[in-house]
């Protein structure tokens, strides 16, 4: 079961590069996250991550018009082709150069992308088996730098392209050998866009300055509006005009805004709307061809990278890779539809809730973020600490959030209200880095990297109890015991201490170790604890007789992966070779460990041995993700892989103001890369997911019930038919249990739902006890998306009054069962409270429609 664990979603970062492209029907959002791409569901509220990975970060995506083909590109220009319904890879492609715009045609059989200088049409792949999808029409030239930007005409017959060389230039798909493409030349600077209206007989182009031009088809005489008849002359005996129509300059305006460049644009055919996002962090909403100003608004203090408009022009969607913003804003209404942000920084803490429907992250930039794990979107964020959050931790009871920082206090946030009600603070000024709650939420405690002490506050006075000293070293992580009152640190003055600070003999308890403790963590049971060293090993303790009862060697296990400026080969590296974050399964069977490595590994406690590796990235664009370095990028000045390879253009964007050697701050512009690694791990109360919090984000990995195959104690006789026989037979009780044997969610589903009412409780008085944990489990799944809520109602009461006494005694086997079943009958109560709510409400407004139509009736007569 631990083995089946698969990529579910990635919260925490919703934009780093490359465009957006809004879903034909405008209710979706596609959005690049690091070699990732994720996508934004926002009616229904919710967001899922594609489960394809690029060698690199995408720069670069195009959807094809029925939304059934998307095609990502990298850095290094090579591509993905993925079939977006069924969220399946098709093929890999090269295009062998770096890409700086792709776009299908509106027909859907041609796509055009660049290639330096030159456009290549390619033909549109299929769904048939071929062995090479992309199959090169033509490639055409004529533009003397980069091209920047593609756009089709309606009709699909010619096509728009926007160069560097401050031209635009249009084709035809079926020009002949001889054809000349029409230059649009004017502009000072590159040009960012060229589109053509929706009855093409405009074509709009702007550039990086702000000059927009729009060009007709039309001769010079009658542009300007003379009616005298065009002049005619003899050429050798012909008669050649001299005046012929062509694309010419109709208007030309300007932004007119002093050391301000435009960044992206994006242009609405069918209203004649221009959306420009400027580098001061403002877009402007504008109308062609008058260039009137619908709208302005700062949205940032950075760049606006990218804009997008939807299919009725109504939502415009803007990213900011510097702030890692998305912003979905409705411009009619003037109010936002998604508005979503990252951590600036790392993340550098995470934290699920009692339920498990909610994660908390904390990170380098002060802030402490919630999330929701089932729409994956980020509800509130907290602002009030002033320096990095090292620490969060959720209140077993109750809607309390805390947080410890390096600025000196602990916060406690009420998630109910969203505010900061409660803050505790040390007599001395201190840095906090560590925290835990005891389970009954009324003590909270936080450990210190100077003082190397632990303090202690009640939550409900805010009053500082007792300061816990004894410790040589900096406090590293602190644990409660789940089920009694002691609290256990660990220290880098290679011991972990258990405190009875409750108890007024005050004992204190030294584990010993080899080396420095980094993180403890607790066995569900509260019998054992576990603690990793700073030699990668982690000790496992019998916390009552205070001895060693076991330990894995986890160095070779967790360390992977070569940075680019390492001397030494990957397996010889000293770093990453320790876990940092530990945290047991919700049945204590096994063991999550994360540390500064590309792995995050799962060990089986009883036998000491590796379950499996994760591996949480393999984006080449971060650092510690490839065993092996290619030797032709070295040079005798370093890597080629931390070089510039791309000048920018404008002065502003060569400027670099961060102090020499500095590896945070404005990552934008950084010489260094991001180091693959994981900061922290926590497995869900309900043991049906596990989270990690990692450079990429905050990376969710759940089982995959739909395609786990797990069957128990299968025999030859029980197949589909034989469990089919049996409930047709109405034998329920068998055809229940060889379901469950099978282990097929199809026939389990069939099965139970076509037990009668009647029949439950006789089943569950029956059902033997080592069925109970897989259908407890699957009633509390199956409740969250099934409408027969009395029905599953039924089966709860039936099998805990039946076997109430088993799973009190055997409750710690149970625990993430109860955990699940929770949470579901949380749900289903919320739901119902609200559909209650709003019949209410609606059936008082009716009443009163009813009494104010009989009172105006009676008024009348």
């Amino acid at each position: 079961m631990k083995t089946g664990f698969k990529f579910s979603n990635l919260c925490g970062t919703v934009y780093t590069a490359g465009n957006l492209i809004f879903t034909p029907d405008g209710n979706s959002i596609l959005s690049p996250v690091g070699n990732r791409v994720s996508l934004f569901d926002l009616v229904n509220n919710k967001s899922v991550t594609l489960p394809v990975e690029m060698r690199k970060d995408i720069k670069l995506m195009a959807l094809s018009p029925n939304a059934t083909l998307l095609v990502t590109i990298d850095e290094d220009g090579r591509a993905l082709l993925i079939n977006l319904p069924r969220r399946v890879l098709i093929a890999h492609f090269n295009f062998k150069a770096p890409v700086k715009a792709i776009e299908f045609s509106p027909d859907g059989k041609w796509i055009a992308a660049s290639h330096e200088k030159y456009v290549e049409i390619w033909k549109a792949p299929g769904f048939n088996r071929e062995f090479a999808p992309f199959v090169l029409h033509k490639t055409i030239g004529g533009h003397y730098d980069d091209i920047l930007n593609i756009s089709w005409s309606p009709d699909s017959k010619y096509f728009l392209t926007s160069s560097s060389d401050m031209t635009a230039r249009l084709y035809r798909m079926d020009a002949p050998k001889d054809y000349v493409p029409q230059t649009l030349a004017g502009h000072r600077n590159s040009v960012l866009g060229a589109w053509f209206s929706d009855d093409m007989q405009s074509i709009y182009t702007i550039s990086k300055d702000g000059a927009l031009f729009n060009w007709q088809y039309q001769t010079k005489a009658a542009l300007l509006g003379d009616s005298d008849e065009e002049d005619e002359m003899d050429v050798d005996g012909q008669e050649k005009r001299m005046d012929q129509k062509r694309w010419r300059i109709a208007g030309k305006h300007f932004l007119n805004q002093n050391g301000v460049k435009v960044k992206s644009c994006a242009f609405f055919a069918p209203s004649n709307l221009l959306v420009v996002g400027l580098s001061n962090g403002v877009f402007g909403l504008y109308e062609v061809p008058s260039f009137v100003n619908i709208h302005t608004l700062s949205i940032s203090q950075h760049n606006i990278d990218t804009v997008a408009i939807n299919r009725t022009g109504e939502w415009l969607a803007f990213g900011s890779s510097t702030m890692g913003q998305l912003l979905v804003w409705e411009w009619q209404s003037e109010s936002y539809v998604l508005k979503q942000q990252g951590h600036y920084y790392n993340m550098t803490s995470l934290s699920y809730s009692g339920d498990g429907q909610t994660l908390a992250t904390g990170g380098e930039d002060g802030k402490v973020k919630v999330w929701n794990t089932t729409s994956g979107f980020c509800f509130v964020t907290f602002s009030d600490h002033k320096s990095n959050v090292m620490a969060v931790e959720f209140a077993k009871q109750g809607k309390v959030l805390f947080s410890a920082s390096l600025d000196g206090t602990v916060r406690a946030f009420d998630l109910v209200r969203y505010r900061n009600f409660r803050t505790f603070t040390s007599p001395n000024p201190v840095q906090f880095s560590s925290l835990v709650v005891d389970p009954s939420g009324e003590v909270v405690c936080a450990g210190t990297t100077d003082t190397f002490e632990i303090y202690v506050w009640s939550v409900q006075t805010g009053k500082l109890l007792d300061i816990l000293a004894g410790h040589t070293g900096p406090i590293s992580s602190l644990t409660f015991s789940p089920v009694g009152m002691i609290l256990v640190s660990g220290s880098w003055d290679y011991t972990a201490r258990s405190w009875d600070i409750f108890g007024r003999s005050k004992q204190v308890e030294t584990f010993q170790h080899q080396n420095e403790v980094l993180a403890v963590a607790f066995r569900p049971d509260g019998r054992e604890i576990a603690a990793s060293t700073l030699d990668g090993q982690i000790a496992f303790w019998d916390v009552e007789n205070g001895k060693q009862v076991g330990s894995i060697e986890g160095r070779k296990d967790i360390s992977g992966g070569r940075k680019v400026n390492d001397r030494t080969a990957a397996d010889n590296a000293a770093s990453g070779k320790c876990f940092n974050s530990l945290c047991y399964t919700a049945d204590g069977s096994s063991i999550l460990g994360g540390g500064n490595s590309k792995y995050i590994c799962i060990y089986d406690i009883d036998t000491k041995v590796l379950v499996k590796k994760f591996q949480i990235s393999n984006n080449l664009s971060l650092d510690g993700t490839q065993e092996q370095l290619n030797s032709k990028y070295m040079t005798e000045f370093g890597s080629k892989e931390l070089m510039d390879v791309e000048d920018s253009s404008d002065v502003e964007d060569r400027l670099d103001h961060t102090l020499p050697g500095t590896q945070s701050g404005d990552l934008s512009v950084r010489r260094t890369r991001p180091e693959a690694r994981s900061m922290a791990v926590r497995f869900s109360p309900t043991g049906r997911s596990w989270a990690a919090a990692t450079t990429d984000g905050l990376l969710i990995y759940s089982l995959d019930d739909t395609i786990l195959f797990d069957p128990f104690d299968l025999e030859i006789d029980i197949t589909p038919e034989t469990v089919m026989e049996a409930l047709e037979e109405k034998e329920y009780l068998r055809s229940l249990c060889m379901a469950f044997r099978l282990n097929e969610k199809s026939i389990l589903h069939k099965v139970f739902e076509a037990i009668p009412p009647g029949s439950i409780d006789i089943v569950a008085r029956t059902i033997s006890e080592k069925y109970l944990d897989k259908l407890l489990q699957f009633i509390g799944v199956h409740m969250e998306h099934s409408p027969h809520i009395e029905f599953h109602l039924m089966w709860v009461v039936s099998v805990m009054t039946a076997h109430g006494r088993y799973l009190k005694e055997h409750r710690g086997e149970f625990q993430s069962v109860f955990r699940t079943l929770h949470k579901s009958i949380n749900r289903v109560r919320d739901d119902i409270s609200n559909l209650c709510d709003t019949n209410t409400y609606t059936l008082k407004y009716l009443l009163n429609q009813q009494n104010i139509t009989a009172r105006n009736n009676s008024i009348n007569r």
